[in-house]
């Protein structure tokens, strides 16, 4: 499982060195692909695997399912690490989440997020805000704190 929050910085050749329990756990080969909320996830490769037969369970007759599996795994890119534990993330994807140079690295239970600093703190802001609204909207689906 994916925990915690953490900065790091994006360098000129678009590296990122990744928390090292994030990298153990992630595997020599991981795949990165577009996010929703402008942020890019990282999937280990089984749960990469798992999604994608998920994704393939959708009807392709509706233009949504079409449209979100094309933004999914087009954007997707089998990437692994260098030998500084860092890993190069591809430009369309640095393009993408606007990532320049600070960055927030989050653990989201099967997946890790890779967030520009500046849109993390202003999508955590809102976030913060609207908690117990989310929090009660959760209940609907029997979840209790």
């Amino acid at each position: 499982m994916f925990l915690g929050e953490f900065q790091h910085t994006i360098d000129d050749k678009g590296r990122i060195i990744i928390p090292a329990k994030f990298r153990e756990a992630l595997g020599t080969d991981f795949i990165i692909t577009r996010g929703l909320d402008n942020c890019l996830f990282v999937y280990p490769r089984q749960e990469w695997n798992l999604l994608e037969q998920k994704l393939k369970q959708l009807p392709m007759m509706k233009s949504d399912a079409r449209a979100f599996t094309r933004f999914f795994f087009s954007g997707a890119s089998e990437c692994e690490w260098d030998k500084q534990g860092r890993v190069n993330v591809p430009g369309h994807l640095r393009e993408y989440a606007k990532l320049d140079k600070d960055c927030i690295v989050i653990g989201v239970s099967t997946r890790v997020e890779i967030w520009d600093k500046a849109t993390w703190e202003a999508y955590n802001l809102q976030s913060q805000e609207s908690f117990n609204e989310i929090a009660e909207k959760l209940v609907d689906f029997d979840f209790n704190f």
